[in-house]
């Protein structure tokens, strides 16, 4: 059982404290609610080019990283399809230095013509490195945007085109950091040895006077049902073919997700799961064989992936990927069952040693719901029963709701 208590400030800032006397660290995690759906289809790439400019400087703090590192604190950030997170480490008799750091850029970057310069150009070599010129580094530039026709899921967080954040300008960067980078698009989370009080009153002295911004609706187009089995095949420089199969699935948010997530531990989670058993060590059909849920907070894909061994052809591949997927239809084995669950439950456990695992979670628990909702993710996972697993993998597992990508090696 996570503890923790919430306020919000009148600006809308969300404030969640979760005290635990276990460590002498602090977590400070501060959660926005932005990610690449919210970007305009002909300017991709801003969130996370805007999670490398949060680092650049803001109007009164030049350099975050050098007062952090004096403090002895540690941080880092992410962007994904949904959102931005900031997070550090901090001892706690330094605390106050994260709150200084964070709301000074919340308040205001520096939005300087050199810090873009410096960041679009770290961003465009990103692109570059790892997705243009690495092996298999392009496979999600191809599959989304047969997966999906109109949902912004379509693009990769890192954008569609690398001119579009080549061509960001100043006037572009600003107004997205004026429509979302506002306390009331913000959920801030505090975790470690700390008093509710003092949070409170830090929050209220740093945060407090940071003027509410604009309220931002989301109004993203609306994927269809898919009724047609999609194909693609390119041919790339790589070492082995690979094939990668995207099926439309529950989102994060919905109830069914507890079991779908278990059907992707039964397929794929370990050496003992039915792919890596059945596929790589016993047919030897593949060097190596996933099977993951992108976890989107909209509708996501349930994803399949395998490179294949050399001498196997895709058509082959496939077929026992088809039977693989077939079989699981007719799943009945709850000692499997139960084995994935206690997978779950265990990994559940192990991130609640962490102050920062637990600021993660609580912000983004929060951010779909109710921060509470964290201390019911093990008795979700623990209903699932084999009907439940049977009938999502009837409802995924069609080939009308399937779209492959055929990466072939040129020989």
């Amino acid at each position: 059982m996570i503890y923790f208590e919430k306020f919000i400030l009148p600006n809308g800032l969300t404030v969640i404290v979760h005290p635990d006397k276990s460590t002498p660290l602090v977590a400070f995690n501060i959660l926005y609610n932005v990610g690449s759906r919210d970007e305009d289809p002909e300017k991709t790439g801003f969130a996370h080019l805007f999670e490398h400019l949060m680092f650049g400087g803001s109007k009164n703090i030049p350099d975050y990283d050098e007062p952090l590192q004096k403090a002895g604190g540690e941080n880092n950030a992410f962007t994904n399809n949904d959102i931005t997170n900031y997070y550090l480490t901090i001892p706690k008799q330094n605390l106050e230095i994260a709150f200084w750091l964070e709301s000074d850029r919340m308040a205001g970057l520096a939005f300087s013509k050199k810090s873009l310069d410096v960041q679009r150009n770290v961003v465009s070599e990103e692109f570059k490195q790892s997705y243009l010129n690495q092996p298999y580094g392009d496979v999600y530039l191809l599959l989304k945007p047969l997966a999906y026709k109109v949902h912004p899921y379509m693009w990769d967080t890192i954008g569609k085109d690398i001119s579009h954040i080549q061509n960001a300008k100043i006037e572009d960067v600003k107004d997205f950091f004026t429509r979302f980078y506002c306390p009331n698009n913000a959920i801030l989370v505090v975790s470690g040895d700390i008093e509710v009080s003092e949070i409170k009153y830090l929050s209220e002295k740093w945060f407090g006077p940071i003027p509410k911004g604009p309220n931002n609706k989301r109004n993203l187009p609306i994927e269809s049902e898919q009724k047609e089995e999609r194909k693609l095949s390119v041919h790339r420089n790589v070492p082995l073919n690979a094939i990668y199969k995207a099926y439309h699935c529950c989102g994060r948010i919905d109830a069914e997700f507890y079991t779908v997530d278990l059907l992707s531990d039964i397929l794929s989670n370990g050496k003992s799961s039915r792919l890596f058993q059945n596929l790589v060590m016993n047919k030897q059909l593949f060097s190596d064989v996933n099977a993951f849920l992108t976890g989107d907070i909209d509708k996501g894909l349930f994803i399949i992936t395998g490179k294949l061994s050399n001498g196997i052809s895709l058509e082959i591949a496939e077929e026992a990927i088809q039977g693989e997927l077939n079989n699981i239809q007719c799943f009945q084995n709850k000692t499997e069952l139960e084995k994935v669950k206690n997978k779950i439950e265990a990994t559940l456990i192990f991130s609640e040693m962490s102050v920062l695992n637990k600021a993660m979670n609580l912000a983004f628990a929060e951010l779909t719901g109710d921060a509470s909702q964290i201390n019911e993710e093990n008795k979700n996972y623990q209903k699932v029963t084999s009907t439940m697993i049977r009938n999502q993998a009837k409802q995924i597992f069609k080939n009308t709701n399937c779209s492959t990508l055929y990466y072939h090696a040129i020989k």
